[in-house]
C-alpha cells in the first residue's frame, strides 16, 4: 500500500511534466508565425497531416478583415435597396450596436447615407468614454429634439413625395401630430445612461 501512493505521485509528476513540455513547444510554435499565402478550408480530417494543422471542419470560409461587414448582408434586398456603395457606420456601431439592425439606419446605409450624414462626424463623442464610468459623455455634433425631426427628414423626403394618407399626421397642427421616428424604426434612445456635458 505504501508503494501505491508513491507510484500515484510519480505518475502525476510524469503527466504534469509532459503537459508542460507540450505547452512550451506549442508556445514556441505560436511565437514565430509563418506568413500565410492562401487559406483553403479543410473539409475532412483525412486532408490534414501532422505537419499541416486542421483549419476548418466545414465548408464555411474564413471571415477576413477585408470582407464586407455582415450587417447589411443579412436581409434580402428589396426593390428600394441600392446596388451602389453602402455607408460605413462601424465607428458608431462600436457602442450603438442596437442600430445595426434598426430600420432607419439599415435603409439609409443601403443608400450610402451613414450616421455622420445626420449627426456629423462626432469625433469627440466617439472618443469620449466617460459615460462608461458614470460620467457625462460628449454629445454627437448634431442632435434633434422632437420638434426638429420632421423638418430635417423632410429635407430629403419632401412633402410632395410623402403626401399620402398614412403621412397626414406629420402635417397636422393639433395634438395628433406625429414624428417620422414614431413609425420608422426605433431610432430614439429610450434608456440613456448619461446626460451630455
Amino acid at each position: 500500500m505504501k508503494y501505491f501512493f508513491a507510484m500515484l505521485i510519480l505518475a502525476a509528476l510524469v503527466i504534469a511534466g509532459s503537459c508542460c513540455q507540450n505547452v512550451k513547444s506549442t508556445q514556441k510554435e505560436q511565437a514565430k508565425p509563418e506568413p500565410v499565402t492562401s487559406i483553403e478550408p479543410v473539409t475532412s480530417t483525412e486532408a490534414a497531416t501532422e505537419d499541416e494543422p486542421l483549419l476548418l471542419l466545414d465548408d464555411e470560409p474564413l471571415l477576413l478583415l477585408d470582407d464586407e461587414p455582415l450587417l447589411l448582408l443579412d436581409d434580402e434586398p428589396d426593390e428600394s435597396s441600392s446596388s451602389g456603395p453602402m455607408a460605413d457606420n462601424s465607428r458608431c456601431f462600436v457602442c450603438h450596436v442596437n442600430y445595426m439592425q434598426e430600420n432607419i439606419a439599415v435603409t439609409h446605409a443601403r443608400q450610402n447615407m451613414g450616421c455622420a450624414n445626420c449627426h456629423g462626424e462626432s469625433d469627440e463623442h466617439i472618443a469620449d468614454e466617460s459615460w462608461a464610468s458614470g460620467g457625462n459623455g460628449t454629445a454627437p455634433d448634431i442632435m434633434y429634439p422632437r420638434e426638429k425631426i420632421n423638418p430635417f427628414c423632410m429635407g430629403c423626403h419632401t412633402k410632395d413625395k410623402i403626401d399620402t394618407e398614412q403621412h397626414k399626421p406629420l402635417f397636422a397642427d393639433n395634438n395628433d401630430k406625429k414624428y417620422c421616428t414614431d413609425c420608422h424604426g426605433e431610432h430614439r434612445l429610450t434608456d440613456r445612461k448619461c446626460k451630455w456635458k
